[in-house]
């Protein structure tokens, strides 16, 4: 029989762990309600060019997205520290932006470094109380994809909002 210390360890740390990729995930859909969803109501959020409520982050990164063309945040070397109803956590992220640049031309711009989030459990939901973007790099490249992305194509494509065939996917579990 597992200690129950520990199993309840372990749930909160992959509790914990699906908000970081649950936030990764409305970022690149671009959905307010899933953003919005991770954060307590009193959260914050530092992103260095942001900083205030995590409500007020959520508006703003729903504009501020939208200019790019898409994004892929890439979530990895997730590490949670759990005590009691309070964890810390560390995750790298590579968040990828195809985007034009100042004379127009495609690029793509990549952001590379961490989230350090504060995690709390109240009334027995994890969800994030603070977070804090700390970036280790960036690279501004050439945009070089081929694919056709006519509509048709063979290859299906993500896109933000709910006609991401991510939803659909998601339903058919019901």
């Amino acid at each position: 029989m597992p200690d129950r210390d520990a199993l309840d360890i372990l749930l909160a740390k992959q509790a914990c762990t699906e908000l970081v990729y649950t936030l990764a995930r409305g970022l690149d859909r671009c959905d307010r309600g899933m953003l919005l969803s991770v954060f307590h109501p009193d959260a914050t959020d530092d992103h260095g060019g942001f900083k205030g409520s995590a409500a007020e982050f959520v508006d703003w990164v729903v504009e501020l997205l939208p200019t790019m063309e898409r994004t892929q945040h890439l979530i990895g070397n997730v590490l949670i520290d759990v005590a009691g109803d309070h964890a810390v956590g560390e995750a790298c992220f590579m968040a990828n932006h195809d985007m034009k640049n100042a004379q127009g031309q495609p690029i793509r711009m990549i952001a590379a470094g961490r989230y350090l989030d504060r995690f709390e459990r109240r009334e027995g939901l994890w969800k994030i109380a603070h977070r804090h973007a700390v970036y280790d790099w960036n690279a501004n490249l050439d945009r070089t994809d081929t694919w056709d992305r006519s509509p048709g194509s063979p290859r299906v494509f993500g896109e933000r909002g709910t006609g991401d065939p991510l939803y659909a996917h998601r339903a058919s579990l019901t």
